[in-house]
């Protein structure tokens, strides 16, 4: 189980986060909840209502649309972003493929964040973008 400091110090390391202040960290890490998972979990699934985004903070995740993988992320990475920002439906399913400890920060919450603090909004935008630059690549 991650401590409050450990939760903290990992959501610094995240590119999402990192200009916030620690205490505003804080609030971030009381919110987010710890959840172990093991290979072959389901984390979330196309089209189920986006109602939180996910950090890896051990193992590995695949996104995928049924059986073709979209990408896989491992530590220090972020998947469920869009759903902070629109709640929409989820545009893919995500799978857990190496036993993995994700923090979960669920929408309603972290939308009163994101509307006190614009550069959470700007860093799920940055991580959007590179998602959208990578996919563009292939």
């Amino acid at each position: 189980m991650l401590t409050t400091v450990e939760k903290v110090l990992f959501l610094k390391s995240i590119d999402l986060f990192r200009a916030l202040p620690s205490e505003e960290l804080s609030q971030i890490a009381e919110i987010a909840e710890e959840q172990p998972l093991v290979a072959g979990d389901l984390v979330f699934s196309e089209g189920e209502p986006g109602d939180a985004l996910y950090l890896v903070v051990e193992g590995a995740v695949k996104v995928h649309k049924g059986d073709k993988q979209l990408v896989q992320l491992g530590v220090r990475d972020v998947v469920g972003e869009m759903a902070v920002l629109d709640g929409d439906p989820r545009s893919a399913s995500v799978t857990v493929v190496k036993d993995a400890v994700l923090l979960k920060i669920g929408r309603e919450d972290f939308s009163e964040d994101l509307n006190e603090r614009p550069e959470i909004a700007m860093g799920v935008i940055k991580v959007l973008s590179r998602r959208l630059r990578e996919t563009n690549k292939k």
